[in-house]
């Protein structure tokens, strides 16, 4: 494995062939090590020194701020991912804008009992929230619409943990590669449910988490492949026949089309909120509806929705 001096010698080496001037070195010396390593990466490291309590101490600067998606200026509101940027921005350290991007950031910690304050709690897959863990169980987080920054308990085990301070700046320059929750990697991930085989290929083609497309389809239609709802809604993820024209999906009854347009419906709905309640509610409302509602639409049927997809998604584990 190369060391400190080995890693300073080839950045040596990279900046004389791309002809950067070479900053002074010390092997035994992270700040002159992150310096070379951000002159011939062009990547951001964290300050010298900053530590995951003063990561915690920066993010309670933003306790009662309201949640606003994709608002970076807490005048006016933050989401999740705008919180940790500002929170470690204000140490020194530049991190990515999306919470899918921070959950690569800095390098990976195995579990939350590993978690120290300060690491970054990423959750789903994809990723759609971030948090900052403070210890104890609890986190620091912009939770949602209507709500605010807030301290919560850590209500769900992380898909990703992440510590950018309080490491080595070579590892935090060069994110690694997340690993793939194990729902996407194993077919025994979704014991007794119908259909099983299918959500686990579709949420792997689509990088959709098979879990919540089993529990959309549980909500929709209970598993029933023929079911046709009064709107005329059809098949196993009640797909209207105009949206499933807009997925390619020719017959809604099958079921391997009817998963595959609702995953690819999905994964579109998840980037463009970045939230899964938001993207349920956009499956079930549209997404017209959720834009002209700022969150999730004031009607009776979607406001029950969301909290059932959930609930059915908390039962798959």
């Amino acid at each position: 494995m190369m060391g400190v001096t080995g890693v300073l010698a080839r950045i040596s080496e990279l900046q004389t062939q791309l002809g950067v001037a070479p900053a002074a070195t010390t092997a035994g010396t992270r700040t002159a090590f992150a310096s070379a390593l951000a002159d011939a990466t062009g990547g951001t490291t964290a300050r010298t020194g900053a530590t995951g309590e003063q990561v915690v101490a920066a993010a309670k600067k933003y306790l009662g701020v309201k949640y606003v998606f994709g608002s970076t200026d807490p005048a006016r509101g933050l989401d999740c991912s705008a919180l940790v940027q500002r929170a470690y921005r204000e140490l020194g350290v530049d991190l990515p804008r999306t919470s899918a991007e921070q959950a690569r950031a800095g390098t990976r910690v195995d579990s939350l009992k590993d978690a120290r304050p300060g690491d970054i709690l990423a959750f789903n897959a994809p990723v759609d929230h971030v948090a900052i863990y403070l210890g104890d169980n609890k986190m620091i987080a912009a939770p949602k619409p209507g709500d605010q920054v807030k301290i919560q308990s850590v209500y769900e085990t992380p898909t990703h943990i992440r510590r950018v301070v309080g490491t080595d700046s070579a590892a935090a320059a060069f994110p690694t590669t997340a690993v793939r929750p194990a729902s996407l990697q194993t077919s025994g991930a979704l014991p007794g449910v119908p259909y099983a085989d299918m959500f686990l290929r579709a949420g792997a083609k689509y990088d959709v988490s098979p879990k919540l497309l089993a529990a959309v389809a549980k909500v929709e239609s209970g598993y029933n492949p023929k079911a046709v709802s009064p709107a005329g809604a059809q098949g196993l993820m009640q797909l209207m026949p105009g949206t499933a024209r807009g997925l390619g999906v020719k017959n809604s009854f099958d079921p391997e089309q009817a998963i595959n347009g609702a995953a690819k419906l999905l994964a579109s709905h998840l980037k463009e909120f970045k939230s899964v309640p938001l993207a349920l509610a956009a499956y079930n409302a549209g997404g017209s509806a959720v834009h002209r509602h700022g969150g999730i639409p004031p009607f009776a049927e979607t406001q029950a929705y969301v909290p059932k997809v959930q609930k059915a998604l908390a039962k798959l584990g």
